[in-house]
């Protein structure tokens, strides 16, 4: 896709400084850009590029001044980074505006979907399925039976979506997703052995949800593992059985969560966490990268390390932890001082 100086200015409100025929169809930074490329200058400690910056289009605050001459064609804009930002989501909306359904594929009888739909090939559809409008799901996506998408939620390649899920509106269910999968629920018998106990709820994604590759989230014992609105989940990501995640909750790689644990609104928890389960954790907490939560946190806590702490005191007791052997060393030579004595 090639767009003018012209077309871009006029998406962006801006105005062109240049050659407005000018075409680009190809992003780039501003020290890598080449002809046919746009780019932008938002940081000033970038400014000397836009003087040898091959890119045939650069976007710049309305205030910029040119001190010598450039190559490339200028937008002025109030805000360069902002208006970049919302570039780069129309492209993304433009890229990916397919319809139609591609053969082979696989849509049962009575399923239901709405109007604008990509359905990529050898994706399969089961029964009773109600699909919204403007969904876009891709090449491979399986969707088990009586699942319900809503409208504007894109599946990526390789989703898998087990039977009974609900998905809301504009959610993004990236690659190698699996929703809807059993949760590990097994009991031992007198012997020892293990037998599974059947999973017989189901996943609730509210809207605006955005699940990264590779994620899974299990459905419940009974009820509904439920992903409130607005929730973000990074790459990799393991949420048990009849777990609860607040709304806008936003939770980084690798992360795992037990089964049956409640995780409030507004939290940020970083990567490769390990919460326990069946325990509750409150509104607006942080949970800094590799901690171990095993307890009920309260509303507002900012945690780090396993088992995790208040950070403040994390950070107090790892300066005499990091001094430690030198602290033993002083301890010793005491000691014997003493013994001495």
């Amino acid at each position: 896709m090639k767009f003018t100086a012209a077309q871009i200015a006029g998406i962006l409100n801006g105005t062109v400084d240049g050659d407005e025929s000018v075409a680009v169809s190809k992003l780039a930074k501003i020290e890598e850009g080449r002809k046919g490329s746009l780019t932008f200058l938002a940081n000033p400690k970038y400014t000397h590029y836009i003087y040898s910056t091959q890119a045939s289009i650069t976007i710049v605050n309305n205030d910029f001044v040119a001190s010598s001459e450039l190559s490339t064609t200028l937008i002025r804009v109030e805000n360069a980074y902002k208006a970049f930002s919302q570039l780069l989501e129309y492209y993304n909306q433009v890229k990916m505006n397919k319809t139609g359904i591609e053969k082979p594929v696989f849509v049962s009888e009575s399923a239901k979907y709405g109007e604008n739909l990509y359905l990529g090939a050898f994706s399969y559809i089961g029964e009773n399925v109600k699909i919204g409008d403007n969904v876009k799901i891709y090449p491979n996506v399986y969707i088990g039976d009586n699942v319900t998408v809503g409208n504007n939620t894109t599946l990526f390649t390789g989703a898998k979506i087990y039977s009974e899920t609900v998905i809301g509106e504009s959610c993004v269910i990236n690659s190698g997703v699996v929703i809807g999968a059993d949760g590990f629920g097994f009991t031992p018998n007198e012997k020892g052995e293990y037998h599974k106990v059947p999973q017989t709820g189901n996943v609730i994604l509210e809207d605006n949800v955005d699940v990264g590759p590779g994620t899974t989230i299990d459905r419940a014992t009974l009820g509904s593992t439920l992903i409130k609105k607005g929730v973000k989940l990074d790459n990799q990501i393991q949420i048990a059985h009849n777990v609860t995640i607040g709304e806008n909750t936003v939770i980084a790689a690798q992360t795992g969560v037990a089964g049956s644990t409640k995780i409030g609104k507004n939290c940020i928890i970083g990567g490769q966490v390990g919460i326990a389960g069946h325990i509750v954790i409150g509104d607006n907490v942080k949970i800094q990268a590799q901690s171990g939560i095993g307890r009920n946190v309260k509303d507002n806590e900012t945690l780090q390390g396993s088992p995790a702490f208040g950070y403040g005191d994390f950070n107090k007791s790892y300066v005499y932890f990091k001094n430690l052997p030198k602290i033993m060393e002083r301890f010793n030579t005491v000691e014997k001082k003493l013994d001495n004595e």
